[in-house]
């Protein structure tokens, strides 16, 4: 019953949606009505870092709850989680990114950015990666290519230029006319690829050179899914401007761009309002962002993400494997095909075991864990995607 109701009031997103039924949810899994167990390698996509329900987010959750909800279109008002919030992110992050602006989402975390940078420069002109994801409202879809999502939806903004990612000589791309530069930390969709080299550094230079700024997208990468709180912690540089989302709330839906008071101030005047939200900076998720950014402060579970990913990579091993690439605690197994990926995430499912693929690079498989994820549940979960693989792969006669 619920099955056919969910596929005819609620608007899909594919063709073929998984269609786990979930009654409930706590720590590392997702329970279906008949009591079967789900391990979740995915974290719903990088934002459950912490799990499902973690008691020190539930506790301050509840906590503002009894105390107000929404009050105030963002900005307008002084509410304790939301300045709390801002002041203790402010205390992690380098003196220039020091001034939040609270959104719903990672999407409008860019678009937020989009318009700073532009305002901020007086440029019109922004450059992106080639192979990135930054959001699928039209501005932030305007930043992805290829264009194989997008172009149902042409005309989109103009003035966008693309370059590789890790190609320094690309970076001459960026000229006086770039208002921004928005790159990810890490990139996520095409199957994670860490920067190589000095080319975050390179760019860096050449963003100071041109005046343009510099826009660090790590609304996956962020809150110690690479083993540092934020991801560009470990190149020796900073950005102008650092995009947030995803594992922030501890599954409350929020997101921010950060940038300098300077930078900030230009949305205040010439016009006012230069950019607003009904929802952003909700009361109820900055308690729950406040709440999962202590917790990650407190507690050893970002210093043990280096361990846990040299676990996965140590027992993830099979003939079916081609590459195996990590970033900490964020995975992507490439294998032969699609065919193949699809077969072993839906076996896997039966199984018990919660994976997925990424946007641009339908041969790998993510993993994504919540961070709390104990080295038993390590090799569970790698011993039933190999069993898997070699079940696929007998049943496919590859080998």
């Amino acid at each position: 019953m619920l099955r056919s109701q969910f596929l005819r009031h609620i608007a899909q997103t594919s063709e073929a949606p998984l269609a786990l039924e979930v009654e409930r949810a706590e720590g590392l899994y997702l329970c279906d009505p008949q009591g079967k167990a789900y391990m979740d390698l995915i974290a719903g996509i990088g934002v459950s870092s912490l799990g499902h329900r973690h008691p020190r987010v539930l506790e301050a959750v509840k906590e503002q709850i009894d105390r107000y909800w929404h009050t105030m279109v963002y900005g307008e008002y002084l509410l304790a989680p939301q300045i709390r919030l801002a002041e203790l992110l402010a205390k992690q992050l380098p003196p220039g990114l020091s001034c939040a602006y609270f959104v719903n989402s990672g999407t409008e975390a860019t678009e937020g950015a989009m318009k700073l940078a532009k305002r901020f420069t007086g440029r019109r002109e922004i450059v992106a990666c080639k192979n990135a994801y930054h959001g699928s409202t039209q501005g932030a879809a305007s930043l992805m290519a290829p264009t194989t999502f997008t172009q149902a939806y042409f005309p989109l903004l103009p003035g966008i230029r693309h370059i590789e990612f890790n190609s320094v000589e690309d970076l001459d791309l960026i000229t006086a006319q770039t208002a921004c530069v928005i790159v990810e930390t890490v990139q996520a969709e095409c199957g994670i690829r860490k920067p190589e080299g000095d080319y975050l550094r390179h760019l860096r230079a050449r963003c100071d050179q041109t005046g343009a700024l510099l826009v660090f997208d790590e609304i996956q990468a962020a809150f110690g899914r690479t083993g540092t709180l934020f991801a560009f912690e470990q190149y020796g540089i900073a950005p102008d401007i650092l995009l947030l989302a995803k594992g922030m709330g501890g599954g409350m839906p929020i997101g921010a761009f950060i940038a300098s008071q300077e930078i900030m101030q230009t949305l205040s005047h010439n016009p006012p309002l230069g950019h607003l939200s009904t929802f952003g900076g909700h009361p109820v998720s900055c308690a729950a962002a406040l709440a999962t950014l202590q917790v990650l402060l407190d507690e050893p579970w970002i210093g043990q993400v280096r361990q846990k990913e040299s676990l996965f990579r140590s027992l993830l091993q099979h003939r079916s494997i081609i590459e195996l690439r990590s970033a900490g605690l964020w995975l992507a197994v490439e294998l032969p095909d699609f065919a193949f990926v699809d077969a072993v995430v839906r076996s896997c499912l039966k199984k018990g075991l919660i994976l997925d693929w990424f946007l641009f690079n339908e041969r790998s498989i993510r993993i994504a864990p919540p961070l709390i994820i104990s080295e038993d549940q390590i090799r569970w979960a790698c011993a039933t995607l190999v069993e898997t693989m070699e079940e696929v792969s007998a049943g496919r006669g590859d080998f």
